[in-house]
């Protein structure tokens, strides 16, 4: 079973609204709706769990209903960090009988352009690799600074360095291994599973991403992603 785990537990500090990011509105629909509905219409995934706001958990599963998204199986409140949210959702899977071998693919919820290549990319990757973590190679030149940014006269070399985004996908029971194994090392700071995973020794093995494939943050980004809405509807 391929089971997309959504985390839409952020408070949206940036924005500045009272509105977390992820349920503010475009043409009308909510941002996390707009994500739902890519892994809701794409045929390899089952089932979809969402973590967010206890405030908001109501209010999700109005959208879901209004929406038809019929896969939605769960909605879980999230942590005190991403990284306590994903383990929520984790936790709560197991508990419901999900296997140690079924297929949980982690997603940004704020992260609504996903496309359907990518989603089929993550699971082919994870198929031949047993992980998958969405990547794209750096493109502009990249320095490292140790003034907080002033100056440098250190250059990485951008064919060495790829920016990930989500989805990460990985085997429930490989996760809550790796959620284990931060508990007793006393990890809290890992919100990207393919970090923790390599604070623990893994390889992250890349599948595809797109620069469409944005996560809305600031109020450019929702700029940004209404422009590709208007895009891809011509």
């Amino acid at each position: 079973m391929n089971i997309a785990l959504l985390t839409a537990a952020g408070v949206g500090s940036r924005m500045k609204q009272e509105i977390p990011k992820q349920f503010l509105h475009v043409n009308n629909k909510p941002l996390i709706v707009y994500t739902m509905e890519k892994f809701q219409n794409h045929p390899s995934i089952d089932k979809i769990l969402i973590v967010t706001l206890p405030s908001w958990m109501d209010v999700l599963q109005a959208y879901a209903k209004q929406y038809g998204i019929t896969k939605l199986e769960w909605i879980v409140a999230g942590g005190d960090s991403g990284q306590e949210s994903i383990l929520n959702g984790l936790t709560k899977l197991k508990d419901d009988g999900v296997t140690s071998d079924d297929v949980i693919m982690i997603h940004d919820g704020n992260r609504c352009n996903v496309s359907p290549e990518l989603i089929s990319d993550s699971l082919s990757v994870y198929k031949s690799n047993g992980s998958a973590v969405a990547a794209i190679p750096c493109i502009e030149a990249v320095f490292k600074s140790d003034d907080g940014g002033k100056s440098s006269v250190i250059s990485i070399p951008r064919e060495q360095l790829f920016r990930t985004q989500t989805p990460h996908t990985y085997s429930l029971g490989n996760l809550l291994w790796a959620h284990e194994q931060a508990a007793e090392k006393n990890i809290e700071d890992t919100a990207a599973s393919c970090v923790l995973m390599q604070r623990l020794g893994e390889t992250v093995y890349f599948s595809k991403g797109l620069e469409d494939n944005l996560k809305i943050t600031t109020y450019e980004d929702l700029g940004i992603f209404q422009s590709l809405l208007t895009a891809q509807s011509k």
